[in-house]
């Protein structure tokens, strides 16, 4: 009996899902645990595995096609049986669709990029209703988009495969305004006319005397250098955004624009956190670990579990910082939900280990490792990548001294771990080195003013300094 292979969900705070490329095509023959087809959230990519043997009798969706979750992706079946009831009302794309979203352009070859049309394209006598501008490749989640947007689909330039509009195709139009209203739509307006509504819009007046068309700009071929005499390098390579990437530069630019964010830059001796954890790696060294069967030693803390463990509790003792903006409401959380960036191949992922101030220091660091691990392999489920309340981000390893990390919204602050360096203090009328912490903190000026933030970041910095009392507990 077929079987049709859905779009999981992966977290409740997931609608949809991008299908990045399908790894079997219609026809082929699949076993149990082969991979389908890999599909992206906004945060983590994941490929999806047969649970079935068959063969693939029907993909019913593109690569870049932006499908809701628990819809059909592939039916799997035995050759020849009847799979109506399990496609419904939606169309087997053909096997074409399973091919790579862009075709690679050849180091030496060069690849003109279309124009976006402009009035010229098309004449005012020519101007059709935009309700039936559809082009000839759509998905439905776009369609619907531009049906409720108002959205001029003639201006739309695919980035699915084979020049398949997808939904972020049209939210592009939206964003740069080419939108009008219903009765403008069934009036008709030559593409490009410039509206006098909200954002642009074009409204029904604008359709009376269209503007005079403008010469079509001839676009610049986007071209990739070939290779010198002396080398077989090309001179450079156009990458596409992943979703993850592109995400990720929505919300970093959301955050620089719409918040007042002010860095404050401090450090702290670092001589009782290098002796603790000298002193723990000691102990497993001496196998105290199974000796007496100590939880802490299983995994020997790192510098950065150190530095999560004292910030989760004196937190609480500022509460400011741990807390969400949303309009004119500051949101102050009576528990941390600690945000831990992590470095990864797909881009930085923010996992949240919650309730974080409850937990032990083998705890907390455990879980990070965990929550690390997932992000690396891309299996993070996405809910464990929501609800912060403060986050923390160390590039202390890569020899960072200060820097100026960027708040996570809705949050009001973010630290930032820096590396060790080798300070002097004068002892006696004598200079003394000592190691030395560089610490940066991010704070929203709108939440919170310079003066709280800065006792917050004095208050971490004794605690840091003193860390062997805070773990007798």
């Amino acid at each position: 009996m077929a079987t049709a292979v859905i779009m999981p969900r992966q977290g409740q705070s997931v609608e949809s899902c991008i299908i990045g490329e399908f790894h079997k095509q219609k026809g082929d023959t699949v076993s149990i645990g082969d991979a389908l087809f890999t599909y992206e959230t906004d945060k983590a990519t994941f490929d999806e595995q047969a649970k079935v043997d068959g063969t693939v009798l029907a993909i019913l969706v593109a690569a870049g096609d932006d499908v809701p979750v628990l819809d059909t992706v592939m039916i799997i079946g035995e050759p020849g049986e009847d799979i109506a009831d399990l496609v419904g009302d939606q169309t087997a794309v053909s096997t074409t669709a399973a091919e790579p979203a862009q075709t690679p352009v050849a180091a030496t070859a060069e690849a003109p990029v279309a124009a976006a049309p402009t009035a010229a394209t098309v004449p005012a006598k020519e101007a059709a209703p935009v309700s039936g501008a559809q082009p000839e490749r759509i998905s439905p989640r776009a369609r619907n988009l531009a049906a409720r947007s108002g959205a001029d689909l003639r201006l739309a330039q695919g980035s699915g495969p084979q020049g398949r509009v997808i939904e972020r195709d049209v939210e592009a139009l939206v964003a740069a305004g080419h939108v009008a209203s219903p009765a403008a739509a069934a009036l008709g307006f030559a593409p490009g006319t410039e509206g006098s509504g909200v954002a642009g819009r074009v409204m029904a007046g604008d359709t009376v005397a269209p503007p005079a068309a403008a010469p079509a700009a001839t676009a610049a071929p986007t071209t990739v250098a070939a290779p010198t005499e002396t080398s077989a390098v090309p001179e450079y390579e156009d990458r596409k955004l992943t979703n993850i990437r592109k995400v990720i530069a929505r919300t970093m630019h959301k955050s620089l624009s719409e918040m007042a964010q002010l860095t404050l830059h401090t450090s702290f001796d670092a001589t009782d956190l290098l002796a603790i954890r000298a002193r723990l790696k000691k102990a497993k060294e001496a196998g105290l670990d199974e000796k007496l069967g100590l939880p802490i030693l299983a995994k020997v803390p790192t510098f950065n579990d150190l530095v999560l463990y004292a910030t989760a509790r004196v937190l609480l003792k500022h509460k400011e910082l741990n807390a969400h903006l949303a309009d004119d409401t500051l949101r102050v959380f009576n528990t941390v939900h600690l945000g831990v960036a992590v470095d990864t191949p797909r881009g930085l992922m923010v996992p949240t280990v919650r309730s974080a101030e409850t937990k032990s220091l083998a705890e907390l660091g455990n879980e990070v490792r965990e929550l690390a691990a997932a992000c690396q392999t891309g299996s993070i489920n996405p809910d464990l990548l929501a609800g912060g309340t403060f986050t923390v981000t160390n590039v202390g390893s890569l020899g960072v001294e200060y820097f100026t990390p960027v708040i996570n919204p809705p949050q009001v602050a973010i630290l930032g771990v820096c590396g060790l360096t080798t300070k002097l203090r004068m002892v006696n009328g004598e200079a003394v080195p000592y190691q030395a912490m560089g610490l940066s903190l991010t704070h929203d000026h709108r939440a919170i003013d310079g003066a709280p933030a800065a006792r917050f970041l004095k208050d971490l910095c004794t605690a840091l300094e003193n860390l062997s009392l805070y773990l007798i507990d």
